[in-house]
C-alpha cells in the first residue's frame, strides 16, 4: 500500500506559498509508516519548528490499474475520505532551497492522518465536495473540489502513468489555502460538508 499525493493543486494555496503555477500534477509519496495510528495523538517531531496542516480530500483505490482513462478513473475507487498532510514547513523550504526531494519534510512518522471513510455513492457531485478542518473550534481552512486544477479523476489517468495502482492505495488529492503552524495541544478536526471524518490531537 502506497500513499500518493498531490501538490499544489488549488491555486489559492499556491499563491499563499508563493509557489509557481505547475503545468502537470506535482507527485510525491509518503512511507506507510508515516500513517498516525487511529487514536494516537500527532507529535511534533524534534527536528522540526514549523508543522503546518494541510487538510486533504482522499481517495482509495478499489482494483488494480496501470494507464487508465480518465473516463474509466471512475471505476478505480468507490470511496472517499478526509485527511492531513502534515509538513515540515521549515525542513521543506531548506530541501527546496538546494533542489532536493522533500521526503523528509512530508513522510515522516505520523505525517500521514487517514479519517474515516464514506462511500462515493453517498456523496453525489465528487468534484463539487465542500470540506473544512477547524483547530480549537476555529475554522481555518475550507475547500470544495470544484476548485482543483485538476480533478479526481484527472489525478488516477496522470498518476497512473507513472505508478501501477492497487487496491488500498490511497492518494492525497491536495490541499486549500489556509495552511498553518500547529503547536501542542492543539486539537484538529476535519470534516466533510456537515460530517466530521477525523479528531486528533497535538503532542
Amino acid at each position: 500500500m502506497k500513499l500518493i499525493c498531490i501538490g499544489r493543486n488549488y491555486t489559492e494555496h499556491i499563491k499563499e506559498l508563493e509557489n509557481e503555477k505547475p503545468k502537470d500534477p506535482v507527485v510525491f509519496l509518503k512511507p506507510d509508516t508515516s500513517i498516525l495510528l487511529k487514536k494516537q495523538p500527532f507529535f511534533i517531531p524534534d527536528f522540526s519548528d514549523d508543522v503546518h496542516h494541510e487538510v486533504e480530500i482522499l481517495v482509495k483505490i478499489n482494483r488494480l490499474g496501470k494507464h487508465i482513462d480518465k473516463k474509466f478513473a471512475h471505476k478505480y475507487y468507490d470511496e472517499i475520505g478526509l485527511g492531513i498532510d502534515f509538513t515540515a514547513r521549515d525542513i521543506q523550504a531548506q530541501l527546496k532551497e538546494k533542489g532536493l526531494p522533500w521526503e523528509k519534510a512530508k513522510g515522516f512518522d505520523g505525517a500521514a492522518v487517514i479519517g474515516n471513510w464514506l462511500p462515493k455513492k453517498e456523496i453525489g457531485d465528487i468534484n463539487n465536495i465542500n470540506f473544512s478542518l477547524k483547530k480549537n473550534d476555529i475554522l481555518v481552512q475550507q475547500g470544495n473540489t470544484a476548485n482543483m486544477l485538476w480533478k479526481i479523476d484527472e489525478l488516477i489517468e496522470y498518476i497512473s502513468k507513472y505508478f501501477t495502482l492497487k487496491i488500498g492505495d490511497i492518494i492525497f488529492t491536495g490541499t486549500p489555502a489556509g495552511v498553518g503552524k500547529v503547536i501542542a495541544d492543539d486539537k484538529l478536526k476535519g470534516y466533510i460538508e456537515n460530517k466530521q471524518m477525523f479528531s486528533i490531537t497535538v503532542k
